[in-house]
């Protein structure tokens, strides 16, 4: 997790410094500002920690069957050195075998496990780290490891599912931009001499287009491959950008078909982690933070830490939600009725056992649905394409049977 320097001034004007660590600026000046201070400056620095190995590569997978062998370990009475000990002979990733072996070798020295782990951000985000110190606090550590594997089990197989819906039409993109490149750089060029060849000089609009569209690609291909370069790193950088990346969010939510899907999938995420973090005893306003760093989408985010917000000044947490417009009446409902009735996390985890299910579902349809699209947009380029090679012939026999 990123490190900031900041400097901010009490309400007696007194002027504090300090570090502190944030998913991003924004989250930590909101944080200042709630402990009522006035944020002067922040700058993010560079943390000065080791990583043994790196921390990237490391699957969810690897995190959650590692989370499932801790957990039966510590159950079973063994030790937290002899546990990380074992992990780290037995996993296969070799970067999580090096972070395993440098943790262990910081809980020998006397750290805490959360504590260890917060030096690899890029391996163990803030719901992992805040699970574990809540089970450590709470001294039920193998059952926080356990919340915690069925917690990744469920993330990796709604993003597999995801992941796959999606394998299919990508396949047809590919494929229908193939055939279109051949069909230009390779066939429409032999078209044009055979119309050279005719003396067919007045070329209808269409295949006047084509032709000043091929002849472009294959004398100037270069520039198709800069341009497409170019387009591919400003869209890149934009969206690395604060506002760039919001405008990015925002469109992810607003975009036809894929807009739906998307809200549905960060629902299910905040209900599942907030459900998670809430039944291993974190505080409601500890884990309203850590699901804002981790539903993967600022517009959300900024909606769970405005609730957070007037969390603090008394409101429940579904009044704050349903002024934002992103959370569906049913989920503002059923975290009331939660609240109400004092089970909020199992409340919670119906919630996102819903909108896992209509994520299926709605994978599913789009599945069934895009398959017709994509392959009666396939066929009407081509057709077009197709037809526009043939006018001019058309022409040319038409010209002849008169002349007959």
């Amino acid at each position: 997790m990123p490190n900031f320097a900041y400097t901010v001034r009490d309400a007696t004007g007194q002027i504090i410094a300090g570090n502190s660590e944030a998913e991003n600026e924004e989250i930590l000046r909101k944080r200042l500002i709630e402990n009522s201070f006035t944020v002067v400056e922040i700058k993010q620095v560079k943390s000065s920690q080791k990583k043994v190995g790196g921390s990237r590569g490391i699957k969810k997978t690897d995190l959650a069957v590692m989370c499932r062998q801790f957990s039966t370990m510590i159950d079973a009475g063994v030790s937290l050195v002899r546990c990380l000990n074992v992990l780290a002979e037995q996993a296969t990733n070799p970067r999580l075998k090096a972070i395993l072996n440098d943790v262990k070798n910081e809980v020998e020295g006397g750290n805490t496990l959360s504590k260890a782990l917060e030096k690899y951000p890029n391996a163990f985000d803030r719901l992992f780290i805040g699970l574990v110190n809540a089970g450590e606090v709470g001294g039920a550590l193998e059952e926080s490891l356990q919340r915690l594997s069925q917690f990744l089990e469920k993330d990796v197989e709604l993003r597999r599912k995801v992941k796959s819906a999606m394998t299919y039409p990508t396949i047809i993109m590919v494929f229908a931009t193939m055939v279109v490149l051949g069909l230009m750089t390779f066939v429409l060029p032999k078209f044009m001499v055979l119309f050279d060849d005719l003396g067919i000089e007045d070329l209808p609009g269409p295949t006047a287009v084509l032709q000043a569209s091929s002849n472009f690609m294959v004398a100037k291909w270069y520039w198709v491959i800069v341009f497409g370069v170019i387009f591919f790193i400003s869209v890149k950088l934009f969206v690395k950008t604060k506002v760039g990346r919001r405008v990015f969010d925002r469109l992810k939510l607003k975009a036809p078909v894929f807009g739906m899907l998307n809200h549905k999938v960060a629902l299910a995420r905040f209900a599942r982690t907030l459900a998670t973090l809430l039944s291993s005893g974190v505080g409601i306003l500890q884990a309203m933070e850590t699901v804002a760093g981790t539903v993967s989408n600022d517009i959300i985010s900024d909606a769970i830490l405005e609730a957070r917000a007037r969390i603090r000044e008394g409101d429940k947490i579904g009044e704050p939600l349903a002024r934002s417009g992103l959370f569906p009446p049913m989920v503002v409902q059923m975290i009331g009725i939660g609240e109400e009735s004092g089970s909020l996390d199992p409340m919670l985890s119906k919630v996102a056992d819903f909108y896992e299910d209509e994520v299926d579902a709605a994978l599913a349809s789009l599945t069934a649905a895009i398959e017709p699209v994509l392959i009666v947009g396939l066929g009407g380029v081509v057709g077009f394409i197709v037809i526009s090679l043939f006018l001019p012939l058309v022409a040319v026999i038409q010209n002849l049977s008169g002349a007959g």
